[in-house]
C-alpha cells in the first residue's frame, strides 16, 4: 500500500487541525505511516507531517546527526528549502538531538510580529512516547477546565518554549510524534503546570 497523496495528506491534516483545536488529546498516524515506502532516518510520522505542511513556499530545518540525509529527502518530496534555524517556518527536532540543541533550536525559532504572529515556526519534536514522562495539566484555549498529559524531556523544552511564548500573541507552537505513531500538541496558547502542584521551576529541575 502506497501514500495516496491526496487522500492520506487531508487525513494526515484534519488530525494535524485536530489536536491543535484540543490540546492535549493524541491521535494515531499509524495507517498512514504504513503507507510510506521509503528509508528514512526519522520517524515516519515526521516524514507524514513534512509532507503535509511542506511546500516550496516555505522553508525548515531539521535537528540531527543526519540533518544532511533528511533535509535533502524531505527537499525532494516537498520542494521547501532548508535554511538556517533562525529563517525557518518548521524546525523539525530528531530523537538523536541533544538537549543543547533542543533549547537552541527553541531559543532561535522566530515568533513572528505584532502584526503578523502567523510568521512563527512550527516545531516538530520526536519523542520515545507521548504518554510517559512528567505529569503536567494543561489549561487553555480548547481545554473544558484541565487536561492532563505526560511528556518526556520536559527540561530541555518547557522553559525555552515558556520563554518564547511569553508575549503574546508571538509565540511558537510544538508537536510531539512518538515510535507509536502518536501526535500531540502545545500550541502558543496553552498553559502548562505541574500535576502534584509544582511550579514550572520545579519541573526543570
Amino acid at each position: 500500500m502506497n501514500l495516496d497523496v491526496v487522500h492520506d495528506i487531508q487525513t494526515v491534516y484534519r488530525k494535524l487541525v485536530t489536536v491543535t483545536s484540543r490540546p492535549g488529546i493524541s491521535v494515531v498516524l499509524e495507517r498512514e505511516a504504513k503507507t510510506l515506502d521509503i528509508q528514512m532516518e526519522c520517524l515516519s510520522s515526521t516524514i507524514l507531517l513534512a509532507r503535509t505542511v511542506l511546500d516550496p513556499e516555505v522553508t525548515f530545518k531539521v535537528i540531527s546527526k543526519a540533518e544532511e540525509a533528511v533535509s535533502r529527502m524531505i527537499n525532494q518530496l516537498t520542494y521547501s528549502k532548508p535554511v538556517d534555524l533562525s529563517e525557518a517556518d518548521f524546525i523539525f527536532i530528531l530523537q538523536d538531538a541533544s538537549d543543547e540543541q533542543m533549547k537552541e533550536a527553541l531559543n532561535m525559532a522566530k515568533v513572528g510580529n505584532l502584526l503578523n504572529p502567523h510568521e512563527s515556526a512550527m516545531i516538530i519534536l520526536e519523542v520515545p512516547d507521548v504518554t510517559k514522562g512528567v505529569s503536567m495539566i494543561l489549561s487553555g484555549p480548547g481545554i473544558q477546565k484541565e487536561s492532563f498529559i505526560s511528556l518526556p524531556n520536559v527540561s530541555a523544552w518547557l522553559g525555552a518554549r515558556n520563554e518564547k511564548n511569553k508575549e503574546f500573541p508571538l509565540g511558537i507552537d510544538m508537536y510531539f510524534v512518538d515510535q507509536q505513531d502518536r501526535l500531540i500538541a502545545l500550541p502558543r496558547t496553552t498553559q502548562i503546570k505541574g500535576n502534584g502542584g509544582e511550579t514550572i521551576w520545579d519541573m526543570l529541575q
